[in-house]
């Protein structure tokens, strides 16, 4: 499923009705030409300005599912290494179910300084090339400016989405999906304002919870994401992590953004052109020095990354299926890195003679070829190749609220009147987040909560399974907000 026009249009008018959302029957389960049919188009508007930073990369930027005129946005923030892609399959179910809901899927800023091009316009050579070489990244002497790119920024480019979409309707909502439910949590306490911490807050739609009808949380929430919590010493001069160095503000300079071993922007671009190999050829053999070390299929290659049995890092997990023809030892290496269960890591064939294959499983939650389909395209990517690190700290030390720390001059999440909007948080049954840790949210903020959980779901199953039961639960809840009152 690769596109190439920025914007997708239809002969389904019937599904750009502007029904209401207290008079819109669910319909049937979509068929995958009834998803494929929702149009979507990115759209890249001014953002928050940031001293230092280009004029061209202060960017809100959003990719819109559905009718121009819904009687309901809802727009969705990924998570760490997330882009708006990730949420590419879900949004297509929610407004194929009810097409009276738009879905505006965020991208960060940081997604302008992807090389898209080159992978929209690559061959099958092309991808070949970038699977084995990848794009280089952009020199961090020419990113400095990303250092201020934290969660300040972060929240103010989504509030300008947010203001755009009260132009359309008056429900509007926001959510997302790991780090991006706990920037949901932390965006509703936020104080837009510019008021000094201690006074009172400013009045009105300066609260970012007062801007929005509702929370959605997608196995991610505050207190409870990759972020580990961190002291004032920290935040300034840097720590060690679950995920290794995570430097402080005063280093970001030297590493504006995530660069790891494990996640880097080169690897990022290699993972993109093996999704569209797998996607459209995925059974031929994947390209001698890609991402695995044997050989193996282009759909194996790109799974076995992610896959729950062979995932090194257990919040970037699916279920799909399994590798076939495979030897494999058990991996301690996920264990020591937060996963509850053993992994296993592929050595290569056992016939030396066949590739390492991969057999989708009908019971996992994720169909394989639907999820590298969608994984890039010319709209949206599923991965955000520079992650800024300024992200991760403030979050680090934000957690569920900054009043009465050291942090809440300039992070200002100040839960200091109740959050009486709704919250709607779904786990996943393999995920990093319990129905328990939305309620205790719930219950810091004093605000209305359901919960869910999604059955037999890893982390990353929860916005691209087959299934549209969390598609249903958000739209259930959506009308229970805004459908008439009972009497």
């Amino acid at each position: 499923m690769f596109f190439s026009k920025r914007t997708f249009s239809h002969s389904a008018a019937a599904l750009l009705g502007a029904l209401s959302l207290a008079q819109a029957q669910v319909s049937p389960t979509p068929t995958e030409a009834a998803l494929d049919a929702v149009p979507a188009v990115r759209v890249v508007r001014t953002g928050e300005v940031v001293p230092g930073t280009p004029a061209e990369l202060n960017a809100s930027i959003t990719v819109r599912y559905g009718s121009a005129t819904p009687n309901a946005v809802l727009l969705l923030m990924p998570g760490f290494l997330g882009g708006a892609g990730s949420f590419d399959r879900l949004a297509r179910q929610l407004v194929a179910l009810d097409p009276g809901v738009a879905v505006w899927a965020v991208d960060r800023r940081s997604n302008l300084l992807e090389s898209g091009a080159a992978i929209a316009n690559a061959d099958p050579a092309g991808l070949v090339r970038i699977v084995q070489q990848g794009i280089p990244a952009r020199p961090v002497s020419s990113l400095t400016f990303m250092k201020n790119w934290g969660l300040d920024t972060t929240l103010r480019d989504w509030r300008e989405a947010v203001r755009e979409a009260h132009t359309l309707t008056p429900n509007v909502f926001i959510g997302g999906h790991s780090l991006g439910g706990t920037l949901t949590g932390l965006y509703a306490g936020y104080d837009f304002g510019n008021a000094p911490f201690g006074a009172a807050p400013t009045p009105d739609d300066q609260i970012g919870f007062k801007g929005v009808r509702g929370l959605l949380m997608l196995d991610g929430a505050p207190g409870n994401t990759t972020s580990d919590p961190i002291s004032w010493d920290q935040y300034q001069n840097g720590s060690v992590g679950r995920l290794g160095y995570v430097p402080g503000v005063n280093k970001l300079d030297e590493l504006p953004y995530v660069n790891s071993l494990i996640f880097n922007p080169t690897f990022a671009s290699r993972a993109a052109a093996q999704a569209r190999l797998a996607a459209t050829a995925p059974d031929a053999l994947a390209p001698a020095g890609g991402l695995v070390s044997y050989p193996a299929t282009n759909l194996a290659a790109g799974l076995s990354q992610l896959e729950r049995q062979y995932s090194l890092l257990p919040f970037l997990t699916l279920r799909t299926g399994e590798a076939t023809n495979a030897s494999a030892i058990p991996n301690p290496l996920p264990r020591l890195l937060g996963a509850t269960e053993s992994s296993q890591f592929v050595l290569g064939p056992v016939d030396q003679k066949q590739p390492v294959g991969w057999k989708a499983d009908a019971e996992a939650a994720t169909d394989p070829l639907d999820f590298v389909s969608r994984f890039w395209n010319p709209v949206s990517d599923y991965a955000e190749w520079y992650f800024p690190m300024r992200l991760s700290v403030d979050v680090g030390a934000a957690q569920l609220d900054t009043v009465g720390t050291p942090f809440a001059t300039t992070l200002r999440v100040w839960h200091t009147r109740a959050v009486s909007t709704p919250i709607l948080g779904i786990s996943a049954q393999y995920g990093i987040t319990t129905e328990n840790d939305f309620r205790h949210f719930a219950a810091f903020t004093r605000a209305a909560v359901t919960t869910h959980t999604l059955p037999g779901a890893s982390h990353l199953d929860i916005t691209v399974a087959k299934s549209d039961q969390v598609a249903r639960w958000t739209l259930e809840w959506l009308r229970g907000i805004t459908g008439p009152k009972k009497p």
